[in-house]
């Protein structure tokens, strides 16, 4: 499916339907009246085979407790060796309502207070929440940016693991809001940096299916043949594939056996949680049944982020666009126009936006801004417009 087609058959309007993104404005910007182009999901509907599944199951009218059926995790399953080439067994996956939940979980679970809980920001800032919500000591390994490109900085990784006493890692990959697929030789050499030093390492993939370009993405699960199994937690989850957040269901693969005899021992004390059924049904039909969808998505983001960054780009050449290779956030410096402590005001004030600042990721990168490109083409030419317009104005100032 082409963008066009996409965006006449799921785009939908989702002020008044109590959405965080767009009907929480004012409490969250102080202006009610803003574009939403922050929080990330999207402005689509679900996949069609998702919708006539949650139709069968609200007819059948039971919602009791609930199992992942054997359909799930073949669904599941054969999504990951189709799409990623990567083996999971069923005996790996545990659940959860949400990637969030289980950096809280995993961090809980496997360390301390006071431990050493390291990220590479500028990073998903509640990966940074869940080392300090948690009175763990939060180690922050700042990525390198190199002509807008960001890359690990292993020296200082290693360094930091060392002298924090670091016990768990928190990887993002692909990476948000850096927009980087880490390559395999990569991910190798983080990984065994980690196993070098007995660090836990919690892989968050749940933007796996984002990815644009034709690019490939590598799983954590399979960099150098699964040499990484002992000491590797990956979360993933439809959720941002295909826009089901609010339907709490995720996926935790853990496969190796004592690891995984551990986590379940340690989540009884504090993870009661049921399965969710809705989330269950979607996610396996959205497996089965959601790739021309998904073809369709990834068509749009491209289309909207390559609009906005010519846009920005040829009419102010030092505005600095990171590549997206993979999700749906763009990440964009605005230094060089906008002074970093003028951003807010320019962004709310006089662009009329709703974003995701860059301090939110790293106290270095105020002055940055994310846009969610995963929207209806409308919103992105009015956020065009909009910071074109202003910037002109601070150019002839």
């Amino acid at each position: 499916m082409k963008s066009e087609e996409f965006v006449k058959s799921y785009a939908v309007e989702r002020h008044g339907t109590a959405s965080l993104k767009w009907d929480a404005l004012g409490v969250r910007f102080g202006d009610p009246d803003l574009t939403a182009m922050w929080v990330a999901d999207m402005e689509f509907k679900v996949p069609e085979v998702v919708q006539e599944a949650l139709h069968e199951r609200v007819d059948h009218g039971v919602f009791g407790y609930t199992m992942a059926p054997d359909s799930y995790y073949e669904a599941f399953i054969n999504w990951q060796k189709k799409h990623h080439d990567t083996v999971v067994e069923k005996d790996w996956i545990r659940f959860s309502p949400g990637v969030v939940a289980s950096f809280y979980n995993c961090v809980n679970a496997f360390t301390k207070e006071g431990d050493g809980v390291i990220i590479q920001s500028p990073v998903y800032y509640p990966m940074h929440n869940a080392a300090i919500d948690t009175h763990r000591k939060l180690v922050r390994s700042e990525l390198k940016r190199i002509d807008g490109r960001y890359y690990m900085d292993l020296e200082d990784f290693e360094a930091k693991i060392v002298s924090e006493s670091v016990k768990l890692f928190i990887l993002c990959s692909p990476h948000n809001p850096a927009g980087r697929i880490w390559s395999e030789e990569e991910l190798d050499q983080v990984l065994s940096i980690c196993a070098k030093h007995d660090v836990l390492v919690v892989s968050d993939e749940i933007h796996q299916d984002i990815l644009l370009g034709g690019r490939k993405f590598v799983s954590s699960l399979s960099v150098n043949n699964g040499a990484y199994h002992k000491n590797l937690i990956v979360l993933t989850a439809p959720s941002k594939t295909f826009n089901l957040a609010c339907l709490l269901n995720s996926n935790v693969i853990i496969p190796d056996p004592e690891l995984r005899a551990e986590y379940d021992l340690r989540m009884k004390a504090f993870n009661q949680v049921e399965l969710s059924i809705l989330g269950i049904v979607a996610a396996e039909a959205a497996y089965k049944g959601g790739e021309d969808w998904l073809e369709g998505l990834l068509d749009t983001i491209e289309s909207n982020f390559n609009y906005l960054k010519t846009e920005l780009t040829t009419k102010f050449p030092k505005v600095v666009v990171t590549e997206l290779e993979a999700t749906y956030l763009m990440w964009i410096d605005l230094t060089a126009y906008v002074k970093p402590e003028d951003t807010k005001d320019f962004i709310q004030n006089k662009c009329h936006l709703a974003i995701d600042f860059g301090e939110w990721f790293s106290d270095a990168c105020k002055g940055f801004v994310r846009l969610n490109m995963a929207t209806d083409p409308k919103y992105v030419k009015f956020a065009a417009d909009q910071i074109t317009r202003e910037l002109a104005k601070l150019e002839s100032e």
